[in-house]
């Protein structure tokens, strides 16, 4: 897992996002500073012998010099700036809870990946004590013909069982391949890598302990929720922002430089320019283009709310999925383990009396076949529950615990301002 987080190509491409919102934050936060700006231009220029500028200059060429320092800084009286750095601010919130839900989904189908790879070991096992079994038998059966027990029918059968095993073993050992590559390219590797991967050792699955009842606020912990939440804040902002453009925008200006005719007296003190004033300006009519503007984050604004709702309740019944499955994963495991030991016991009488002469082989390949069935339930039950223990970390946010997050008060005052504009 550490090798996947430090270089999946798809983790690096959600880094890259987090970077580019903070950039994006830092560009729209430069809006709450004054603003400066140097030039300096210098143009050889021809002016109009008939135009407004009197003799000798008219009809000669001259060079015209200006170097000038302006600054400026808006008033954000109405707090139009402010709002657009907190949703700026928010959508990189959100995309640092994005790069976590993307690590979770990474980590999480990492280990189920390998929960495969495990299940398909067992079945591998299964598969080659099997055929184990069936040359046992084979044997067997080979000692009944030349002793006139039984017919070449039953050899044929007999043999014609060993062909269909070792296919099965082949089978599986093409998934162990396979699962193996899945977890190099999960890793961010080549092909090369699932060579080196070892067979998973893992423990017994011992019984799942449940609390009678999860407090909700452990849905909070889940990334795609959180990430949520901070969207929901960003387009509040939004509204904010898009309330504060029906108001004036006020600024002050100034201005300080040089400016002069030629090169000789343009570090004179009277070559100086000054300015200084404020800037205001007002919408009056903009043929509906800020209510329009105002509605339509007003929209993107509820639906970020509905979208917040709908992850919440996904999440809420992705939880108890899990519990539920796991409840009565339970039992099941309890009806498995008599049901495999019924049906052993059946095919070791089944095999003992084949071995006296007493039964046919069509009667061991019977029980030979509901022993099988069984252990293969009890291996994908196992697998089961390993797999429902991961998706109900993964469903409680896999041990992700958020900073600061927006309150929900304050969202839902938020809705009702948007609401009321």
């Amino acid at each position: 897992m550490d090798e996947a987080l430090s270089g999946q190509p798809g983790l690096r491409v959600a880094e890259a996002r987090v970077r580019q919102a903070q950039a994006a934050a830092e560009v729209v936060g430069a809006s709450l500073y004054p603003q400066a700006n140097a030039s300096l231009r210098s143009t050889r220029q021809r002016f109009s012998e008939d135009g407004t500028v009197p003799p000798p200059i008219a009809g000669s060429w001259q060079t015209i010099n200006d170097l000038s320092l302006g600054v400026g800084y808006e008033l954000d009286f109405w707090g139009k700036n402010r709002a657009a750095v907190g949703a700026a601010l928010d959508r990189t919130h959100a995309a640092q809870v994005d790069l976590q839900a993307a690590r979770l989904m990474l980590t999480t189908a990492l280990a189920r990946t390998y929960l495969r790879l495990d299940q398909t070991f067992a079945q591998r096992d299964l598969a080659q004590a099997t055929l184990k079994q069936r040359q046992q038998i084979l044997e067997l059966t080979r000692r009944r013909v030349a002793a006139q027990i039984d017919s070449q029918l039953e050899l044929t059968q007999a043999e014609a069982a060993l062909p269909a095993a070792r296919e099965h073993i082949a089978l599986l050992e093409e998934s162990i391949a396979l699962l193996d590559n899945q977890l190099a390219a999960l890793q961010g590797k080549g092909p090369d890598a699932g060579l080196t991967i070892r067979r998973p050792q893992l423990g017994p699955v011992g019984a799942v302990s449940l609390p009678s009842s999860l407090p909700a606020e452990l849905i909070g912990r889940r990334p795609d929720v959180v990430a949520d939440r901070w969207r929901v804040e960003a387009a509040s902002q939004d509204i904010a922002v898009a309330k504060a453009r029906f108001y004036p925008n006020i600024s002050l200006n100034g201005l300080v430089g040089l400016q002069s005719l030629g090169f000789a007296n343009f570090l004179d003190a009277g070559s100086r320019t000054l300015g200084i004033g404020p800037a205001i300006s007002l919408p009056i009519f903009d043929g509906g283009r800020l209510r329009g503007n105002l509605g339509a984050h007003q929209a993107g604004y509820d639906a970020a709310v509905e979208h917040y709702n709908g992850t919440v309740i996904a999440a809420v019944h992705d939880v108890v999925d899990q519990l539920v499955s796991l409840k009565w994963l339970q039992q099941q495991a309890h009806e498995q383990d008599e049901a495999l030991r019924l049906t052993e016991h059946a095919y070791e009488l089944a095999r003992a009396r084949y071995h006296s002469g007493l039964a046919n082989y069509l009667q061991v390949l019977s029980a030979e076949g509901q022993v099988l069935a069984q252990k293969q339930q009890v291996i994908q039950s196992q697998s089961r529950q390993r797999e429902l223990r991961l998706n109900l970390v993964r469903a409680l946010g896999g041990g992700y615990r958020p900073g600061a997050v927006p309150a929900e008060t304050s969202m839902a005052h938020a809705g009702s301002q948007g609401s009321k504009s």
